[in-house]
């Protein structure tokens, strides 16, 4: 005999059947889909998990060879090893890749400034013809053809994927770069010492001779200013900078100083790469017409030597290894 809930004769729970069950097994298939969901993408509920993916996402590039991560290599604090990073088809960069490490602050972006926002820098490597080579256009049309992006980006902006909302996602992720766990932080904390020498170091850049501390100043080691130091000739070194946005005579040859967190595992040095290493800033600054023969339109500022001793120049290298995050000292 069967059970009563299964007689034949039971009509009424037979059409409550037919009318909750498909409701019920559609409501079960949702929760168990962003139930896998979180557990797959843990972090998925904030855009800047997102940006982080999107970060190391090759699809973003013309021939999906090429993410932001293959240049803003994460093990080098955002930063590249080589003088000019490597593009799609091999192509190289004009300028080299700074890191993105402590962006959350700056007014400007890029060695020319040509970007006022996190957002507005964060598409334009995409589209450039010697990085990713991708029209933002069609970078939004493969994201919209994958299931997965699909769902990431309805589930953080209740909305498919565009270009805004993935510049959004961008800069989410990179406004999380922020260091601020270094020796000189637990100096500046009162909860750590600096060495001998470190401390000699740090006197040097913040006082009259060395006079580091003039440009990089601030909790991130930048004015944030643009500046001619030397680098640019019009000839073998020309390179324009922030006259090329600008187009004032006065900007020929200036760049954003860039910010000295981390900068001890951040080279080679320079808009160009100029320097593979720190004892060549400082010998360039130290004798800066060793270098370039006739600069043009250089600031005032770097027309004269330094005049450090090679004890000196060691004692400043050695304080801007402090600088560094102590998740990066290993590469120093």
């Amino acid at each position: 005999m069967k059970p009563k809930i299964f007689d034949d004769n039971n009509c009424k729970f037979t059409a409550m059947k037919k009318i909750f069950l498909p409701g019920f097994f559609l409501v079960l298939a949702l929760l168990l889909a962003s139930s896998f969901l979180e557990k797959e993408y843990p972090l998925a509920a904030t855009k800047a998990a997102l940006g982080k993916k999107l970060f190391s996402e090759k699809m973003l590039s013309k021939d999906s060879t090429v993410s932001c991560s293959s240049c803003h290599k994460p093990a080098f604090a955002f930063a590249d090893t080589a003088a000019f990073s490597t593009g799609i088809g091999g192509k190289l960069t004009a300028r080299n890749t700074p890191s993105v490490l402590n962006m959350k602050n700056r007014p400007y972006f890029f060695w020319d400034g040509r970007a006022a926002s996190l957002e507005e820098q964060s598409l334009m490597p995409i589209q450039n013809p010697d990085e990713m080579g991708l029209p933002v256009e069609e970078a939004v049309k493969r994201l919209n053809e994958s299931a997965e992006y699909k769902m990431l980006f309805q589930k953080i902006f209740k909305q498919k994927p565009s270009a805004q909302n993935l510049a959004a996602a961008f800069a989410a992720f990179e406004q999380t770069l922020e260091t601020v766990d270094s020796k000189f932080d637990d100096w500046s904390n009162n909860i750590g010492k600096l060495t001998a020498q470190e401390e000699r170091g740090r006197q040097l850049f913040v006082g009259d001779k060395a006079k580091c501390f003039d440009c990089h100043r601030m909790e991130d080691f930048t004015n944030d200013e643009f500046k001619n130091i030397g680098l640019y000739d019009e000839r073998k070194l020309n390179d324009a900078g922030l006259y090329n946005i600008t187009k004032k005579e006065s900007d020929k040859g200036k760049f954003k100083t860039p910010g000295l967190r981390n900068v001890a595992v951040t080279g080679p040095y320079m808009h160009n790469g100029m320097f593979k290493t720190l004892e060549e800033v400082l010998n360039y600054y130290n004798s800066p017409d060793w270098f370039i023969d006739n600069p043009v339109n250089r600031d005032d500022a770097f027309k004269t030597p330094l005049r450090l001793t090679p004890q000196e120049k060691k004692d400043i290298i050695a304080f801007l290894k402090t600088l560094t995050d102590k998740k990066y000292m290993r590469r120093q």
